[in-house]
């Protein structure tokens, strides 16, 4: 598993490879914790093969610090799995899903 950023303009994009679990959290935290509320933040999946439960509150907590329903968080290159996965927790209501 691997976590990387990189600022495009005033969009930080975080790329997310292979296994999004807790042992991930504090590589997934680092990327966003210096962001200001309102930040622009896309999260690549395309590499991403497998989320689970830690994941989904890891996307939250990056949503809460974002400023929560006016934060800019777009989900993008899931795989049907990752993307079922999204859609049972009802996460495309809160974040938007391409």
């Amino acid at each position: 598993m691997a976590i990387s950023a990189k600022s495009e303009g005033n969009t930080q994009t975080i790329s997310i490879s292979g296994r999004f679990d807790f042992t991930s959290h504090n590589e997934f935290r680092d990327c966003y914790r210096n962001l200001q509320p309102g930040a622009a933040v896309k999260l690549d999946f395309s590499q991403c093969d497998y989320l689970d439960s830690s994941a989904l509150g890891m996307l939250l907590l990056l949503r809460e610090h974002l400023s929560g329903d006016d934060s800019h968080i777009e989900i993008s290159g899931t795989n049907r799995e990752v993307r079922g996965i999204l859609d049972v927790a009802n996460f495309d209501s809160l974040f938007k899903i391409s």
